[in-house]
């Protein structure tokens, strides 16, 4: 079906080439993420080999050699990385040095759970709800922020939120969890499910599932909402200062007009570039809290992985976290031409 407007297929052929331009970027990129990433955790202190060694004192040297031919540990770093390179293109991550031996994907992509209970798809189901809770308060309070500036609620917002943002997680989590899991016992401190959640009924197990995710959520969240809001209401400062937003008010629209329709899309650009770069921030915020909460996702199994020095299963959640970081960009990019009709006609 064509485009009836005037230039409209070629507006679409643009962005399509746009698009296959910067997927095809995303592929260098991630060549170049993962290959700093190689070289810097073979970098860390100690071998996948010094786990199973060292609690082990009749081990030979003899046999520990074994364990590095054996894992591959014995080549150059570059020719492991090339090993492991290979194996990736036919998108296989290897096997684990854990004592199982599974394969990599199958951790972090385990069938033999429900998809609701597997690894992947917590940590995603948790940041995406994450990001959700801070675009519709920041927004909101930016906003007001902005068009109400230097009242009482523009300072005690402010002052909030710096505090928010200037708050470690990890502590926050903690005071969290005594206020509300121990003092008051209103919320679940730890999983993301109860030991008799089979034996509820469908209601009971969706009021379980967000009981144990409330806490998390809002720690995850709760630092974003304090830096969007403050670069939302940077942004709508410095839109609601421009000629055309005087045009607007001249012309007797009503200020709820101006600012929602007029000043807001433009104000939004500024969010729209930080949604790509919030998701590493996301993804590096999952291995603090659900290691807190003992939450069974990606970042949990990462943090078990850098301990046991476990190099194909953090190379594979890196790579997998590089892949979303750089969507993540593209979806911000597309976002970009949504948002600004200028880009669209480049």
């Amino acid at each position: 079906m064509k485009d009836s407007r005037p230039g409209g297929n070629d507006r679409k052929g643009h962005m399509l080439t746009y698009l296959a331009k910067r997927l095809f970027e995303m592929i260098p990129t991630l060549f170049g993420i993962t290959l700093i990433s190689f070289f810097i955790i073979h970098l860390a202190p100690g071998k996948p080999t010094d786990v199973l060694s060292e609690m082990n004192p009749k081990i030979t040297p003899e046999a520990r050699e074994q364990l590095e031919k054996l894992y591959g540990l014995d080549k150059p770093v570059y020719v492991q990385y090339g090993m492991w390179l290979k194996r990736v293109v036919k998108l296989d991550f290897g096997n684990s040095f854990s004592t199982d031996r599974r394969p990599v994907i199958e951790k972090i992509w385990d069938t033999k759970q429900k998809l609701i209970d597997r690894r992947l798809f917590i940590t995603f189901f948790i940041n995406v709800l994450s990001m959700f809770f801070i675009f519709i308060v920041a927004i909101p309070i930016g906003i007001s922020s902005a068009t109400h500036q230097h009242s009482l609620f523009d300072k005690v917002t402010t002052v909030f939120w710096f505090i928010g943002f200037a708050m470690p997680a990890f502590w926050f989590a903690l005071l969290l969890m005594m206020l509300f899991g121990i003092y008051l016992d209103w919320l679940p401190i730890s999983g993301f499910k109860s030991m008799n959640y089979e034996l509820l009924t469908l209601s009971g197990k969706i009021w379980d599932r967000t009981r144990h995710l409330i806490l998390p959520v809002f720690v995850s969240s709760f630092g974003g909402v304090a830096g969007f809001s403050r670069y939302m209401r940077s942004s709508m400062l410095e839109v609601i200062r421009q000629d055309y937003i005087t045009t607007a008010r001249a012309k007797g629209l009503s200020e709820r007009t101006v600012i929602y329709k007029h000043a807001l899309r433009n104000a939004l650009m500024a969010i729209i570039t930080l949604l790509g770069l919030s998701v590493p921030g996301l993804i590096g915020g999952s291995v603090i809290f659900e290691n807190i909460f003992s939450i069974p996702g990606m970042g949990q199994l990462f943090y078990m992985g850098v301990m046991t020095r476990d190099y194909p299963l953090v190379m594979g959640i890196l790579t997998i976290g590089a892949m979303l970081t750089l969507i993540g960009n593209l979806l911000a990019d597309i976002g970009y031409m949504f948002a600004d009709p200028r880009i669209r006609a480049r």
